[in-house]
């Protein structure tokens, strides 16, 4: 199958690995040329009917394209252009070929500790969030498929461990006791996996969650982060549910895919910890002695 990969970066790019493995033929896309990968920017119909034109019809889509640029100002634009109308782009130029949208679990906002799955109520507590899940209704309605991802984390990135090694992370809670919210995660191999999974498993549209088996609450992540690097507990403060991503609390069961036989690599973030070698040093090369991030 000719493959087109719309965001070949830190989880695109071991996607379109692994597609490759198993014999498609791949076109991995960024914003930007280089790294063999081929320049056009989904928010522009035109220059994906100049993709089109160069490589041919696709068999199948992936948009796993992020967002671009830091700051708040105009993210939510950002948003829109990448995901809304990076869709329907997309679908217009591509039809009839199969689509595969890689969103976020964050578009479930339940706060009071709950197991979700795929069933669930969606209902987003951020602006962002509530784009991502308009944009699922355009991917659901052409007859694709979505990939709600937990968060991602992988070599050179894992917010949860560097902020603990920085000494800036905290407990959420109202009393010195509190166990904090749950944590959702996902490998970014296992993100690229279920991803090539469900490029090869045609017959499965609909939503899939992806993240591990094993959801962490805040107080038992850090008593394991302090057993092996002995840092200390961090303290319990009110959350902060002003966060960008918004503030939830919930565990994300990724058992709808695991029944069409999916499974992760890293059932746990300890089980990466261990097991992928380049995880640890690559995050503690990112926080000097002091506790700051060491480039800056």
């Amino acid at each position: 199958m000719l493959v087109i990969v719309f965001g070949a970066g830190f989880v695109g790019k071991p996607l379109c690995g692994l597609l490759e493995n198993e014999g498609h033929q791949v076109v991995p896309v960024t914003r930007h040329s280089g790294d063999g990968h081929t320049a056009c920017d989904i928010t522009d119909a035109k220059a994906l009917e100049g993709l089109r034109d160069e490589f041919g019809q696709a068999d199948v889509m992936v948009h796993c394209a992020a967002s671009s640029g830091r700051g708040s100002g105009d993210r939510v634009e950002r948003y829109r252009a990448v995901y809304l109308e990076g869709c329907r782009n997309i679908i217009r130029v591509f039809s009839p070929a199969r689509l595969v949208f890689a969103g976020s679990s964050s578009v479930y906002g339940q706060t009071d500790g709950s197991e979700v799955d795929e069933s669930s109520c969606a209902e987003p507590l951020t602006e962002t969030g509530r784009i991502l899940l308009e944009a699922e209704e355009i991917v659901l309605g052409y007859g694709g498929s979505v990939a709600r991802l937990a968060g991602i984390y992988g070599p050179g990135r894992s917010y949860l461990l560097r902020r603990y090694l920085e000494g800036a992370s905290q407990i959420d809670g109202d009393n010195p006791e509190a166990e904090g919210r749950w944590i959702n995660q996902v490998h970014r191999e296992d993100a690229a996996s279920a991803l090539a999974h469900l490029v090869g498993k045609g017959c499965h549209s609909g939503i899939y969650n992806v993240c591990d088996e094993t959801p962490l609450r805040q107080r038992a992540c850090y008593e394991h982060f302090d057993g092996r690097f002995g840092l200390g507990i961090p303290e319990v403060q009110p959350p902060d549910k002003g966060r960008v991503r918004g503030w939830s609390n919930k565990r994300v069961s990724c058992q709808s895919l695991r029944s069409t036989g999916w499974y992760p690599r890293y059932p746990s973030y300890f089980d990466a910890l261990d097991n992928d070698r380049e995880l640890l040093p690559s995050i503690t090369a990112q926080v000097s002695p002091g506790g700051e991030t060491a480039e800056g």
